[in-house]
């Protein structure tokens, strides 16, 4: 793999992560029991603290040094998701979309500066990545997708009084935001 497809992959997969919650109003994006107690709004706050966490660690990895572990410094992922849910949790979803437009488009950033040998073979670094963002956004579109099929009216179609939101933006490197339609 080189730095193309890596970016391809990570395309791939935030597109369709936000496709899994494009159209949808405000009262549904906030609208707890998607996963567990998680609205798509905490989903989207959950998948942003990822991406801040890929941003955090991957230099050191590039540092040749190994990042905290979890279950030493949080005791397990668990906790640490349920810590950063309940941190971002009072956040505004205006804010919540800024932040995780912000956080991809550094990833993508990121990516571009990392040393290509980083990339083209099974590294600590792509490994990390990978695991970070590509191969986790996926679960969640999933999540919201079932939700969602859920919650159609048995005609596939959203109530009329439902407000949506819609994607604004270009391209990879641009942020996808949401605003009223």
């Amino acid at each position: 793999m080189d730095r193309r497809q890596v970016l391809e992959r990570l395309h791939r997969a935030w597109v369709a992560f936000n496709a899994s919650f494009a159209g949808l109003s405000e009262e549904q994006l906030l609208e707890p029991g998607v996963t567990g107690d998680w609205s798509v709004r905490d989903i989207i706050a959950h998948v942003t603290t990822w991406d801040e966490e890929t941003l955090e660690h991957l230099p050191t990895v590039l540092d040749g040094r190994k990042p905290p572990r979890y279950s030493t410094t949080y005791g397990g992922i668990d906790r640490f998701n349920a810590l950063m849910t309940a941190k971002k949790k009072e956040l505004p979803l205006a804010e919540v979309l800024r932040q995780l437009a912000d956080s991809h488009r550094r990833v993508i950033e990121l990516i571009g500066r990392a040393p290509e040998d980083q990339l083209i073979r099974d590294t600590r670094f792509r490994r990390r990545l990978r695991l970070d963002t590509y191969s986790h956004y996926p679960k969640h579109t999933a999540a919201i997708r079932r939700w969602r099929e859920r919650h159609n009216n048995g005609d596939g179609q959203r109530s009329d009084h439902e407000r949506p939101y819609v994607l604004q933006g270009k391209g990879v490197h641009s942020p996808r935001i949401l605003r009223r339609g």
